[in-house]
């Protein structure tokens, strides 16, 4: 991986670490110049003075999980090699590269060296905050569910109706520990719609066969129950899903769960800053994201175009249990929803030939043409004509225009990054005109 692209690769992280830095810098100012303020509140609230120390430790424990997944990857894609678990990079038809063999599934060695960071964390965490030990007993279950769920996939190649089914399995340990509320606020514009002075609406009325409206608050808040739960659940299946159905470049699954976990740690950190109601939530979810950066990152240095190794439905699965467990566990759902933009828009697009309304062949990423050596949108046959794959990376060929595979790459990374930046803008802005 160039030099460049590693600066580049950087980037997305700068905000997440500049806000961490600031809190550093006020842990320490505030023992420094406040001591006795300081030890009286850390009677009441050790967790909370500790939390400089805290992220500290766990950002140390992404750089070493960096370093030893950067370093096992070259050991274990050779026994990969050695037991025949391999491809051929169909975007290298018509090169040199056409008949290499590239190693699969090595997004298990990032997801056992996460599993083992998050193992150290929880003695550090637990310890402060032991309330949160059945949460973090219960996200190791799942996101090692979902490892293995992913490994023997790349092995046997599970029909589509499993890796739908087996994510709901996985999220129980996550529902059956999960203590959050399970109301939802209701925006401003519909609250009409549920009460009218004081009184239930018609619609409130019927709403209320399925649900609780709280009357109380005026039919601000609606107590979901067990549809909550039913949603965290399509969440976890969701989030799985949606990063293994968005991939087909090399580089393209690491670099958007790279990047959506940037947004994560920056939404995490800036809620920890501003010392929310749910600071301990967020505290839980930036350990986990630290851990799953600094794995990822060192994934992608192997990934990256032209690709050494395929990461394979491990990481895809891996990766997306590990947002749904942040999601749930810290209580951000919603927010997580708005740095999935990108693939909300890939699986929309899809729809047509994922329910099978439109012809949908096992393989639609982009074509490679090896006389221009650009990727060009991949098509299938309906009847007498073709249409074009419904996928994101084709609809952006088909607007952009033919283009190398790396500066395709380069070019969906970034419009995930300015999704991103969209979610957080909408979260801390437009969010404020619709909610208390």
């Amino acid at each position: 991986m160039p030099h460049l692209l590693q600066a580049l690769a950087a980037l997305p992280l700068l905000p997440p670490l500049w806000v961490l830095s600031q809190l550093l810098s006020n842990d320490l100012d505030g023992r420094s110049n406040d001591g006795d303020t300081r030890r009286a509140h850390s009677i009441n609230d050790a967790s909370s003075s500790s939390v400089g120390a805290q992220l500290l430790l766990f950002l140390a424990l992404g750089a070493l999980g960096h370093i030893a997944t950067h370093r096992l990857i070259p050991s274990i894609k050779f026994y990969m090699s050695k037991r025949g678990i391999c491809g051929k990079d169909l975007g290298k038809k018509g090169t040199e590269r056409e008949d290499d063999d590239v190693p699969e599934a090595l997004g298990i060695v990032p997801g056992a060296i996460f599993i083992i960071c998050l193992i150290f964390c929880l003695v550090g965490f637990a310890t402060n905050h032991p309330s949160k030990l059945l949460d973090l007993n219960s996200a190791l279950l799942s996101v090692c569910f979902m490892l293995f769920l992913g490994f023997t996939d790349d092995v046997l190649e599970w029909p589509w109706r499993y890796k739908l089914f087996l994510p709901s399995i996985a999220s129980l340990p996550l529902l059956c520990c999960y203590e959050g509320s399970r109301s939802v606020v209701v925006p401003i514009p519909m609250r009409s719609w549920l009460m009218v002075d004081g009184a239930l609406t018609a619609f409130g009325r019927l709403l209320c066969l399925l649900v609780v409206v709280d009357e109380n608050a005026d039919g601000s808040i609606v107590n979901l129950g067990l549809f909550y739960l039913v949603y965290m659940g399509l969440l976890a299946v969701f989030c799985t899903n949606a990063i293994n159905i968005y991939a087909g470049i090399n580089g393209l699954e690491v670099g958007q769960s790279y990047v959506i976990g940037c947004a994560v740690l920056f939404h995490n950190l800036v809620e920890i800053k501003a010392e929310s109601l749910s600071r301990e939530n967020h505290v839980f979810s930036a350990m986990i994201m630290l851990s799953f950066l600094g794995v990822s990152l060192a994934l992608l240095r192997h990934n990256w175009y032209p690709a050494s190794v395929f990461v394979g439905d491990t990481y895809c699965y891996f990766a997306g249990m590990t947002f749904a467990v942040v999601g749930i566990l810290g209580h951000f759902s919603k927010t997580l929803l708005l740095f999935f933009i990108p693939q909300i828009v890939n699986f929309l697009w899809s729809t047509p030939q994922l329910f099978k309304l439109a012809p949908c062949p096992k393989h639609r990423l982009p074509k490679f043409n090896a006389r221009t050596g650009l990727m060009e949108a991949s098509r299938t046959r309906s009847g007498k004509k073709e249409i074009v794959n419904m996928t994101l990376i084709n609809l952006f060929l088909q607007i952009f225009g033919p283009m190398s595979e790396q500066r395709l790459c380069i070019a969906l990374l970034a419009f995930q990054v300015v999704c991103c930046g969209i979610g957080l803008y909408i979260r801390y802005n437009l969010a404020q005109l619709v909610f208390d």
